[in-house]
Order: structure tokens, then sequence, then C-alpha cells
């Protein structure tokens, strides 16, 4: 493994991360560390999902609040440190993919280890990567930074990006959407890491088809209404609900076990809880869930919309559903591979039904809830285009009734053309209408988007006059040579 010195900021890593275990305050503060813990951190690459989605509550609450500015924050050391633990954390998770010690760099020790990256000494953002595996073989690849990873970059992004805020990776390309994509492209067996495809949620290809990744047991009774239980593991069976938490740490040295090779060594991935060898594999470049869907799951528990249905059939189906995503959730695959057990699919059916009942009652929640899983093709549809068919309804009739989430989703497919007709104009008229009905993230998009148009409006009017200044410089100049003829 690596012989490579400690750095200044190796031993700042492993400061934070001992402090954080021992619930000791970090130098200077830390905001958000309550938030922190609830995500549980145990170094899964589920754990990074997680944090992105911690990171977007927190960027619409600071929208919502009027708090959403990057350069105040910024200079905020609380915030500050915030984001330089999570990218501490993320080089961890990607380090120990790889087998080896995270190294840590700043600027200076970076340009004299890559010097043909450009870094900009006053970005906040470029102002320290991680080295994750060991490069010999690779320094000439990527501008020689195949294998240093800006971890900062894509927290800047998840936080603040906008499209009058872009973030262009120091390694070229474009950012990683948050620091699940980040890392799952630069792990083991995941060809061109550095290339990053723009950061636009994709719905996942082939949703519809049901492959088996393993076997499962078919021995477990339905999950009843009122359960309190979720589904782990390959072998099917329903516990009680208690998230293992290990107690990693910012270790200097990677020693494998006395009685394995390195090639047999098997590590233990905390997110499912089963055995598996740490053999490099080829890893989904996605969630297992589209973010527009993750997105959708938050803002059905955090913004609230009075219902005029009976809200107690919703209630039990989600009960149900909830276990379903949590688990699916913890997957390292998009989620049409992960199999379930004919029980198991019996009471998801039964709570799709009790979803459909809420719906049909006028409950615009279920409504969402059920277009989801209809546009996933997992829903009550026959197959995958009737399923198509029915989510887009489903969420029409939702954004009809003035719900400001279904106004945002549909805002989104009519964007981006999911289940219904790419239509720009119309995506315009339900993000507009979900601002209108206080959905505050398309509040923001709408100010921003109109500040554009007034800029653009500003520089067209500017040009204008330049023009008919111009022309009146033109024409004062004329005159002066006749008068000077005439003289």
């Amino acid at each position: 493994m690596s012989a490579l010195l400690l750095t200044p900021l190796d031993y700042t890593a492993a400061g934070y991360w001992q402090d954080f275990l021992a619930e000791r305050p970090i130098a200077g503060g830390i905001v958000y560390e309550t938030e922190l813990r609830d995500c549980v951190l145990d170094e899964s690459l589920a754990s990074l999902q997680r944090i992105d989605t911690l990171l977007t509550q927190i960027r619409r609450d600071m929208i919502k609040a009027g708090q959403w500015h990057e350069e105040t924050l910024l200079i905020d050391e609380r915030y500050r440190n915030f984001m330089v633990f999570l990218a501490f954390y993320a080089g961890q998770v990607l380090a120990q993919r790889w087998q080896h010690t995270p190294h840590w760099y700043g600027q200076f020790e970076l340009r004299k280890r890559y010097p043909n990256v450009s870094l900009t000494g006053d970005d906040f953002y470029q102002h320290m990567a991680v080295v994750y595996r060991e490069d010999t073989e690779h320094s000439t690849s990527h501008n020689g930074s195949n294998s240093a990873f800006f971890a900062l970059e894509p927290i800047g992004l998840r936080l603040f990006g906008h499209i009058d805020r872009p973030f262009e990776a120091v390694q070229g390309g474009q950012v990683a959407s948050g620091l699940y994509q980040a890392v799952s492209l630069r792990l083991p067996g995941v060809s061109k890491p550095s290339v990053v495809k723009a950061a636009v949620p994709d719905i996942i290809q082939n949703v519809g088809t049901h492959k088996t990744a393993e076997p499962y047991l078919d021995t477990v009774p339905e999950l009843p209404q009122n359960s309190n239980q979720v589904l782990v593991g390959p072998s099917d069976k329903i516990e009680t609900s208690s998230t293992p938490v290990n107690n990693p740490s910012f270790t200097t040295d990677y020693q494998p076990s006395p009685n394995l090779s390195s090639a047999e060594t098997p590590s233990v991935d905390t997110a499912s809880d089963t055995l598996i060898s740490s053999k490099p594999a080829a890893v989904s470049k996605t969630p297992p869930t589209p973010e527009m869907f993750t997105q959708l799951l938050i803002e059905l528990n955090e913004i609230e919309v009075v219902q005029s249905a009976d809200n107690m059939a919703y209630q039990q189906a989600c009960r149900v559903l909830d276990q379903f995503e949590e688990h699916i959730a913890k997957q390292n695959k998009p989620r049409a591979q992960v199999s379930f057990s004919q029980n198991h699919l019996k009471a998801k059916k039964q709570a799709l039904l009790k979803l459909q009942e809420a719906a049909n009652a006028g409950n615009t929640a279920a409504m969402l809830r059920l277009a989801m899983y209809e546009l996933l093709g997992e829903g009550l549809a026959v197959d995958k285009s009737a399923g198509t068919a029915t989510g887009a309804e489903w969420v029409k009739q939702a954004a009809s009734k003035n719900d400001s989430r279904a106004q945002r989703l549909l805002s989104k497919m009519y964007y981006q053309g999911i289940g219904v007709t790419q239509d720009i104009e119309n995506g315009q008229y339900w993000l507009t209408q979900a601002a209108k009905h206080g959905h505050a993230e398309a509040a923001d998009l709408v100010a921003h988007w109109q500040q554009t148009q007034d800029l653009m409006s500003t520089q067209k009017r500017e040009q204008h006059s330049i023009k008919r200044y111009q022309i009146l410089l033109g024409a004062v100049a004329v005159i002066a040579m006749l008068i000077l003829i005439l003289l």
C-alpha cells in the first residue's frame, strides 16, 4: 500500500473524525452536527446518499429562510468546517474501496504533485484534494490527477449550484451532482472516473423490468400495516429496525487479515449487512432511485398540504412502502435489480391499493406517491406504457388541485420529457404555479429565471443605446465636416 508520508491535512482529517466520534466540539464549531449523526456515518455508499439528501434539505431550508448566500456562509467558520468534514468523510469512503490510505493535500502540495492542474488560489472548493489510490501507472492521465478527488466541489454544487452559479471541475468536465455520484464514478471497475455527465437527473433505464440479482427466500409472512420493521439482507427476513453503526476511523495504514490473501480479503458492506468480496466490481453510476423521485419523497414528508380527503389510508400505505424504500436506498444498484419475495410483493401491492383508494378519494399526496411507482414501472398498471400514462395523469390531477409539490414535479416532467411530451413552455408554466403556491425551490428558480430575463433585456437595451449613440456621433461628425467645407 501507499508509503506516502502523512500530510498536515491528514492529521486534521483524523482529528475531525475522532472529535466527531467522541462527541467533542470541533475547533471553530460545526453546523448541523445533530443532522450529521442522524445520517448514520457508517462509511457505506448509502451514507453518502443520506448526506446528499441532507445537503438538499439544507439548501431548501436556507432558500425558505432567505439565508441562501454562498459568500456569506463561506465566511462562517462553522459552515466551512461542516463542508470540510463532509469532504474528509467522502475521501475516506472512497479510499476504503480502493484499499488505500487517504492522503490529503492542500494547494501548495497539489501544485507540486500535479503541475498541469490549474488551481485558483481563492476558490474554496479547490482548497484541498484527497489521493485515494496508487497513481504511479496513471500519473499522466487526466492532467496527472487521476487519483486526486476534490471532494468540496460536489458539496458546493449540491448546496449552491444554479443557472447563474455553475461549478466547473478543476480536473475538467462538470462537477458531479453529489457525493454519492462523485464517489461512485471513481470506484474500482468504473471507467473514465473523471468524466462526469451533466447533473440532470435521468429516469433509470429499464425500470419496468425485474432482474433477479440474488435469490430470496419466499418464507416470510406479509408486512402488517402497523409494522415498525424493515427489510434487511438477502435472506429476505424481516427484522426489527436497528442500524448497526461501526466506529470507522481515518486510519494511517491498511492491514489485511493475516489469514487471507489480498485478493480474498472480504469486507462488510454496512449498507446491506452482507459479506461481499473486496475485488473490484462494476458499480452503478446512478443512485437506486432517480433524484426526481427521491426529492418528491422528501417533499411529501417536509411540505405540508392540507388534504380534503381522509388521510388514514395514505398513512397506512406509507408505513409499508417506506420500509421498501429504506431497503432499496441501501442497495448499490438500480432499484429494478433489487429482488423481493412473493410475500413482500404482495404486501407492496396491498399498500399500493390503499394509495389508490386514498388517491381516488382526492388525497393529492397519495396521487403523487402512486404516480411515482407508476412512472417507475412498479405500480398497479399492467405494463410500463400504461403505468407511464397513469402516473402522468395522477401528477396532473394533483397539480390541478394546487398541490405545489405536484406542480414542481410536473414542471420537471415537462422540462425533461418524462411521462409527457417535452414542452419547455408547459415546464415554465407549472414551475411558476408551484412558486405561486409556496414551493420555495420553485420560487427561487423563478426568481433567478426572471433575473436572467431582466439581464438579457438590459443588455439588449444597452446594445440598442450604443448603436443609437454611434449613429448620433456619425451624424455630428458629418455635419462638422460639412461646416468646415462650407467655411
